[in-house]
């Protein structure tokens, strides 16, 4: 068939012409969130940049048999030690001009109120991954922020008296334990190897040992696969809400239970993919110095100035309690 001649089209208007654009008004935006250790780890305060605290630790138990009359000896007292990390600064800031704020828009009626929001999330997703990440502590300076020492960089290898162990023997990982004040950032090397149920076992009975219960594993895509490929999980469970149909592919497990106790199974995207971490989420906590807020800053143009702030830092009240697998591949 053939347009007859003189018909109006779409093609030949559009939206210079009048036609209405069809937009949805709605903004699809992805959220990969993060905020295990903010949700779940102790809050406390702080009340200086650098927070600090002691541990201590009980002596191995042993033989303890005392005769009936007996004068007492006494032993010296061992003092707790202290701990320390940094309070590093989180900030978001956005400029929306007062027109902007005005015009119709799509998918919200204030820009400003979006960017708060929006911002607001990206602010906490960024304090998530200073918790978990490689990061070293640091007092920094009058040009340097000060940042926090991460989880990661706090549970030290096994050549530094930690719970650390390596993927392969071959591996020159390592981390150093807390000195002087400060953790470093953990030495990667450039051997890594599968992840094995040995070196799992391994790093959660170290844990287990020194008093700890590692019932958390975060890991990332990579080692959660490993780990619900290891061949000592002969049935895999996993929690699927009531709503679900129950015909489903099973493929990863939710829980490890090893001889040491049940483990849950975290995905975390900030987690590095070459590490196993196991944690004993009563032995962490986020010290705050200033919690997430927002403020409105000196007009000095036509528009909306915002920030948003918080300055935290991250507690490993012992990091014996917990252990990890890195050089994973």
């Amino acid at each position: 068939m053939a347009i007859v001649t003189g018909s109006t089209i779409t093609y030949g208007v559009g939206s210079a012409g009048g036609n209405r654009e069809d937009l949805e008004d709605v903004i699809w935006a992805l959220d990969p969130f993060e905020n295990y250790c903010l949700q779940n780890f102790d809050r406390v305060d702080a009340s200086a940049t650098y927070h600090e605290w002691e541990l201590d630790t009980l002596v191995a138990a042993g033989t303890n048999r005392q005769i009936e009359g007996d004068a007492e000896s006494y032993t010296s007292i061992t003092s707790p030690t202290r701990a320390g990390n940094y309070c590093q600064i989180v900030s978001k800031q956005f400029l929306v001009s007062g027109t902007q704020e005005v015009v119709a828009k799509a998918g919200r009626k204030s820009e400003v109120m979006r960017q708060l929001k929006k911002q607001m999330r990206e602010l906490k997703n960024d304090m998530e991954y200073a918790l978990v990440v490689n990061q070293a502590s640091s007092a920094g300076g009058s040009a340097t922020a000060r940042s926090m020492g991460s989880m990661e960089s706090w549970i030290p290898s096994t050549d530094n008296s930690g719970n650390g162990v390596r993927a392969t023997t071959s591996a020159s990982a390592s981390t150093a334990a807390f000195a002087a004040g400060v953790v470093a950032a953990p030495t990667d090397g450039t051997t890594t190897g599968a992840l094995t149920e040995a070196k799992f076992k391994e790093a959660l009975n170290l844990a287990w040992t020194d008093g700890g219960d590692a019932s958390v594993i975060l890991v990332n895509t990579t080692q959660r696969a490993a780990i619900s490929g290891l061949s000592g999980i002969a049935t895999k469970t996993t929690q699927i809400p009531n709503n679900k149909v129950r015909a489903v592919i099973q493929a990863s497990a939710d829980f490890y239970v090893s001889d040491v106790g049940i483990h849950q199974i975290v995905l975390h995207r900030h987690v590095r993919a070459s590490v196993v971490l196991c944690i004993d989420p009563s032995m962490w906590a986020v010290a705050f110095l200033r919690s997430p807020f927002s403020e409105e800053m000196a007009k000095t143009s036509d528009g909306h100035k915002r920030a948003m702030r918080a300055e935290l830092t991250l507690v490993c009240r012992n990091h014996n309690a917990n252990a990890k697998v890195a050089a994973c591949a």
